[in-house]
This record gives structure tokens, sequence and C-alpha cells, in this order.
């Protein structure tokens, strides 16, 4: 069977939760879209009240300090909030590219440490993370135990070792000086890797099929050999379809996929959403011209107006409401529709970070337009 550009973005839509808000809780949420790009404290809160009707701020600060739902180092090797019961088989998937990335870069290997050095190091640094504990205080047992300068071992070990962000408190549950706590499952080595890439993939498939071995790929940041591997191993328990460029694509049996014209409301989505983010070819959601203009030059990740289905401008707080620029004219109906979803976004932040992204207004220097407005705009 051969996808439609339209039908593709509209199983994305369906999947992530973007074509109709739904009645879930914010853990059940979590589990649906995934996971949620945390490398802002922000982004996840405002993923699912992108995604979930009646969402409440609390029930997610409830949520990370529970352990519902946990932050970690994970795809991409960044940050991302996930289900509790996602976090194992993701960290022991994501361990070969995690490895790799840290243990062979010269801030780790400039310690005169090897690797099997600092895999002898992990369990001990779990127990001394039975409790929440500040970067400082790891360095500082770091350089007491090797008697290194600790700052690259530590870079290495904070991304592939299982540690948990640990709550810090507010605006976004998260500061800007995070504290680590042991996941509390036992350290790896990547043994099992390749079968935990394989739930990966499906709960991967689950949230954003139909989808290639090179986005399964780019959505974890594994190599490609390793992604094909996975879908070779499942294809008894996958669909083979075919994409409108004639690409190869997966996908789970059943599966929802929506008729092409379903209609897809307008959403202000976060910087760094995932749907933007979890395809190599992200054309499925952002129009190509439009690709460098919201993932700027260093990889950040714009906050976005989401315009049927489509990334069709950026927006941000500012003083008297939300500036929407948009990158091409929209229809009135569609600007009513935003000044809606703003007026609840203020909400929203009022109670916490009315000025949420405020340090990345570099990037509206240049910023292209067709038409700029502060919503929700004042009656006649």
């Amino acid at each position: 069977m051969r996808l439609t550009a339209r039908e593709l973005n509209r199983a994305t839509l369906t999947r992530q939760l973007l074509l109709q808000r739904q009645m879930l809780d914010v853990a059940e949420g979590a589990r649906r879209v995934v996971a949620l790009q945390a490398q802002h404290a922000a982004s996840p809160y405002l993923a699912l009240w992108n995604r979930l009707a009646g969402f409440e701020p609390a029930d997610l600060d409830a949520a990370f300090a529970d352990r519902k739902i946990v932050k970690a180092t994970l795809l991409r090797i960044t940050l991302h909030a996930v289900h509790a019961e996602d976090y194992p088989p993701f960290h022991e998937a994501m361990q070969p590219s995690l490895r790799a990335a840290r243990l062979g870069d010269r801030r780790f290997t400039g310690s005169g440490l090897t690797a099997a050095d600092a895999d002898a190091l992990v369990g001990e640094l779990l127990a001394f993370a039975d409790r929440p504990r500040t970067a400082a205080e790891i360095q500082t047992w770091i350089q007491a135990r090797l008697g290194v300068p600790p700052k690259g071992v530590w870079w290495a070990l904070r991304s592939y070792a299982p540690l948990l962000h640990a709550v810090t408190g507010r605006p976004w549950s998260f500061g800007a000086r995070p504290a680590y706590v042991a996941a509390g499952i036992a350290p790896t080595l990547g043994t099992a890797a390749d079968q935990a890439l394989k739930t990966l993939v499906l709960r991967y498939l689950e949230g954003f099929g139909p989808a290639s071995v090179a986005d399964v790929a780019q959505f974890a940041l594994v190599s490609r050999s390793r992604a094909r591997g996975a879908m070779d191993a499942l294809a008894g328990a996958l669909e083979r379809l075919t994409g409108p460029d004639g690409t190869e694509l997966f996908d789970l049996p059943g599966a929802p996929r929506p008729a092409a014209d379903t209609p897809a409301p307008p959403r202000l989505l976060p910087m760094w959403d995932n749907i933007l983010l979890a395809y190599a070819d992200r054309s499925r959601v952002i129009p190509p011209d439009y690709r460098k203009v919201v993932t700027r030059s260093n990889g950040d990740v714009l906050p976005t107006l989401l315009v049927d289905g489509a990334v069709a401008g950026v927006w941000r707080p500012v003083e008297g409401g939300i500036e929407a620029t948009a990158f091409h004219p929209l229809p009135s109906r569609t600007w009513e529709e935003l000044a809606g979803e703003a007026q609840a976004l203020l909400a929203l932040l009022a109670g916490r970070e009315p000025d949420v992204y405020r340090r990345y207004d570099r990037w509206w220097a240049a910023m292209p337009s067709a038409e700029v407005r502060i919503l929700p705009e004042e009656g006649p």
C-alpha cells in the first residue's frame, strides 16, 4: 500500500494526540506519545497541555515526584521524559550509542581513564546516588574516589549510567542546577541492547508510525544497521507500506491511519516537540522551506505554530500576550482558533513562567514573516 504525504501526517497527529485532546492522565499521556523532549524543563508540560483535555500542571509535578514519569538522558543522547515502565528498555537500547558518544570522547579520555575504569565505577556511583545528589557532590565524590579531575568523567557517566534527574522544584519540577538519583535498575553494558531496541522500535511505531529504518535511527540516534536489524527481527509482526516517495515504511498492524482530509486543529507546540524531531524526513510535519528557520544552527528547535498539521510559524510570549509569527498567510478562522489556544496557554503560564523561552528571543531578529499578531487580540 502506498501512502500519501497527508496520510502520513494524519497518522502522526492522531498517535501524538494532536487531532483532538484526549481525556487521559499524565502518565498514560506520556506513554501514548512515547517520549517528551525535556531539554527545557517547561517543554514536557506544554507538550502534554497540547495533547490532554483538562491538563493540570500539578498532575505532572506529582507524576515526576512519584517517578511515574521520569526524566533522563535517552533518545538522541538528550533529555526526555518517559513513562517509568519505558525507561529500562529505552536505556538498555541506547547503551551502545550512549557509551560510544561519551567514552570515546576526549572530554572523557583526557582523564586518563579507560572505558573499563568507568564501567567499574558505575555500581559505586549508583550506591552513592541512592538519594538525590547535585553535580557538585558527585564530582567531589569522583575526585576523592579516583584522584583525577572529575569533570570529564562525570560528563560521561551522567549520560550512560542509569541515573534519573531528581525533582528540584518550581516552576517546572527541574531547575537550572540538576540533581541526580539512581534509577533503581542494575547497571548494564548493553548486553541486551538489541532485544531492548526491538521494544523501542515497537513503542516508536505506536507513537510515530508508519516509519522507515532511517526514521528509527534518527529518533533514537542509533546506527542504521542496528535499526535495520531490529526491523528485520520484527518483520513477522510488522506491516510493510510504501511512502509517497517510494521509501519502505513499517507499521503495526491495525494501527490508526486517519483519512488525509481529517481536520487538524491549530496548536502552539513547545520547543523541541518530538513530532519535529522524530523522523529522518521531517517534511511529514515541517515544510522544507521552513526547516532551517525553526531548527536553528545550534540545534535549538523553536516553539511553533502547527496549522493543518504542519509548521506554519513560530510563537513566543511578549508583553500583552503571545506573539505569533506566520510564515505564510493564514485564514481568519485559523487566527481565531490560534487566539483561543493562546488565551489558554497564557493562563497556564501565568502560574508558572509567563516569559517561558524568553532567553531564545535572539532567534527572532531576522525571522521571516507574512504576518505577526499578538494573541489573543482585543475585540473592537
